[in-house]
């Protein structure tokens, strides 16, 4: 009887996990945020001349946006446009690092349990490869181009990478894409022509340097054979060894 309840107990934290998510993205649908993402003339309405409940208010909309899912370079852009160039990518940066810290710490307390006793063998893989070196190995792979935010954050609470190492290396890989947008969305606001052809172009370029920091680096950790390996591959390179040894053909 001990057992059952043991062998239960990841899966209801699993469901729970789930129905969290859910309410959440439920809550964000019912107010509209994912409509309010485009609409700057909302977001000033709410944060123009508030202070610092204007600020709480962006940081808690751009936590719970980016932690749903929804593409933190937009949260980047309608911060640069409310709040200039400089505080519009700090505080896109420090709200998507909500967002993360929410998915992260959602995803160790619920959901750690039920997805180690079904995909161990890929979440020993992906730890290995944050553990080696946690704080670079998050910022590599935020500065990475292609990934899933919440994903990326979800996947990494069912490891072992301190929390601490992860959410400050996202945070830190966080900052040029964010940067980028948050120029790009001060030159939309900006004065003259000039100013906002000046801002939309710089971005552009600190755009492709970023695209090109993410993948140097990722090559650079794939070289040193950190990077986590899918199954298909380890099975296309391994298995005809393995199935040879226990007296199977090997697969053609």
């Amino acid at each position: 009887m001990g057992n059952k309840a043991s062998g239960a107990r990841p899966v209801l934290k699993g469901l729970a996990m789930l129905a969290v998510f859910g309410g959440l993205l439920a809550l964000a649908r019912f107010l509209g945020l994912e409509q309010h993402l485009t609409d700057r003339q909302w977001l000033m309405a709410h944060v123009e001349g508030q202070g610092v409940l204007g600020v709480l208010f962006f940081l808690g909309f751009t936590g719970l946006v980016t932690g749903m899912g929804l593409p933190r370079q937009l949260t980047a852009f309608l911060g640069g446009y409310a709040f200039g160039w400089f505080w519009g990518t700090l505080l896109a940066t420090l709200g998507t690092a909500l967002g993360c810290a929410m998915n992260f710490f959602l995803a160790r307390t619920l959901g750690r349990d039920f997805v180690l006793s079904r995909f161990g063998r890929r979440v020993e893989r992906l730890d290995a490869f944050l553990r080696a070196d946690p704080w670079r190995a998050s910022l590599a792979i935020r500065l990475f181009p292609v990934g899933h935010n919440m994903l990326t954050s979800v996947a990494a609470g069912v490891t072992s990478i301190p929390a601490a190492a992860f959410i400050l290396g996202s945070a830190a890989g966080y900052l040029p894409q964010n940067l980028v947008f948050a120029l790009a969305g001060a030159g939309v606001s900006a004065e003259t022509g000039l100013s906002r052809a000046l801002s939309i172009g710089l971005s552009a370029l600190l755009l492709a340097a970023s695209g090109w920091l993410g993948i140097s680096v990722y090559r650079a950790y794939k070289r040193k054979g950190v990077v986590p390996v899918d199954d298909a591959e380890d099975d296309g390179e391994n298995g005809g060894a393995d199935r040879t040894a226990a007296g199977g053909p090997p697969r053609p």
